[in-house]
């Protein structure tokens, strides 16, 4: 046990189930979350509008969750020393407009990075209709900083996202993120503070209050749409990447996508500091006839 970090009460934690009924307005609001409608080079109509709305498939992230879960005492996580480190998501059944999703989250595995430096928890949904129907399963990574030490396991199970080709990318999609963006992305759910008070910001080591790691997912979750999907939201079934370096509110972000024909690969920087934020993105689609 470290002081960011109690073993035994995470892992006894039993994070709550979370029901959302969700129609057209909660997918819209989620759409705009993650930057949809601020580009002038794409129209993205479809997925702003209730008339043949389409929905994002990454908002399958933000239904059948708890909001930011590691801030519950019971968790025994230390919330303000936590990072999201990484993301998956798999889309079995395409969200509707309407409809209503139970989440079960768990804690699976956790790494043990060694004394004074992370561990890493992961925690795995699954998203399913009243029915029973697993519409999608979504795994996330949370870094917390400093708390290794308790002698488990260096790495978690399982194969890493690969990195990136080395060659040029086959496309690139430049998308704008809005200064309101962090402020509409957690009326989707997850309230973190850290992304909305300017106190709680500084006392972590951030100038600002930063966007959420989903927030950017979602938003390049739409650029793979755009440039690989006919802009077909449905087409897109599974994204993972690493988190590397966090977005403010107002960046803009381009995306490198390496298309071998139904497999993506992609990473994302911010252009007006020329940073990775985004890496080792892996992506499965429905390839398109255009």
């Amino acid at each position: 046990m470290t002081d960011n970090l109690n073993i035994e009460k995470l892992m006894a934690y039993k994070i709550p189930q979370a029901r959302d009924d969700y129609d057209p307005r909660d997918a819209i609001l989620y759409a705009l979350g993650v930057g949809t409608g601020l580009s002038n080079k794409i129209d993205e109509t479809s997925l702003l509008f209730e008339r043949d709305l389409q929905v994002l498939p990454t908002m399958a992230l933000v239904l059948g969750t708890p909001g930011f879960w590691p801030m519950a005492p019971g968790s025994g996580l230390d919330w303000l020393n936590i990072l999201h480190g990484e993301q998956r998501l798999k889309i079995f059944d395409p969200l509707d407009a309407f409809g209503t999703m139970i989440g079960e989250t768990k804690v699976t595995d956790v790494a043990d990075k060694g004394v004074g430096n992370a561990a890493l928890v992961r925690a795995v949904k699954e998203l399913r209709t009243p029915s029973g129907l697993l519409v999608a399963e979504a795994s996330e990574v949370w870094v917390a900083r400093g708390a290794g030490g308790f002698g488990g396991a260096r790495d978690l199970p399982g194969d890493p996202l690969p990195p990136v080709p080395d060659r040029d990318p086959d496309f690139e999609v430049l998308l704008p993120t809005s200064l309101a963006q962090a402020a509409t992305y957690r009326l989707s759910g997850d309230r973190n503070p850290l992304h909305i008070d300017p106190d709680i910001a500084q006392s972590v080591g951030f100038d600002r209050p930063i966007l959420h790691g989903l927030s950017t997912m979602g938003l390049v979750g739409r650029a793979l749409i755009h440039a690989c999907c006919g802009s077909i939201a449905k087409n897109l079934h599974e994204i993972g990447s690493r988190f590397i370096a966090p977005v403010y509110p107002g960046d803009t972000i381009r995306t490198h996508i390496w298309q071998d024909n139904d497999i993506i690969q992609f990473r994302a920087e911010v252009m007006e500091r020329k940073q990775t934020v985004i890496d080792n993105g892996l992506a499965k689609i429905s390839t398109v006839v255009v």
